[in-house]
């Protein structure tokens, strides 16, 4: 796999050892073996979306607060569908709380 922990871009070979440890190789920096485990074992992504905003024509951009589980993306967007922002908004406020039970918040991404 391609790291992209950096703009390094390493080529990674994510593999098991005998004793079923993660082993990363070709990681020039450390966010490398860090990211190579992550993605070999549960990968996570920033999810970013638009949503209405009352009283506005233009859709409010909206991220997660941190990574959520890859296999939860999808679920993410769908619960945004039936949300409407109230402006004003700022960034880092919270549009929708704990996603999917992740624990994870869909924040504003810009000043509305």
């Amino acid at each position: 796999m391609i790291c992209i922990g950096c703009p390094m871009g390493c080529e990674l070979t994510v593999t098991k050892d005998a004793n079923g440890e993660i082993v990363v190789e070709g990681a020039t920096c450390g966010r490398g073996k860090t990211y190579g485990k992550q993605e070999a074992t549960a990968p996570e992504r920033t999810v970013t979306a638009l949503v209405a905003l009352d009283g506005k024509k233009r859709p409010l951009s909206v991220k997660t607060a941190k990574p959520i589980p890859k296999g939860k993306i999808f679920d993410a967007l769908e619960c945004l569908k039936t949300v409407r922002a109230k402006s004003p908004v700022k960034i880092g406020d919270v549009i929708l709380a704990d996603v999917c039970n992740t624990g994870v918040d869909f924040v504003a991404s810009e000043n509305l």
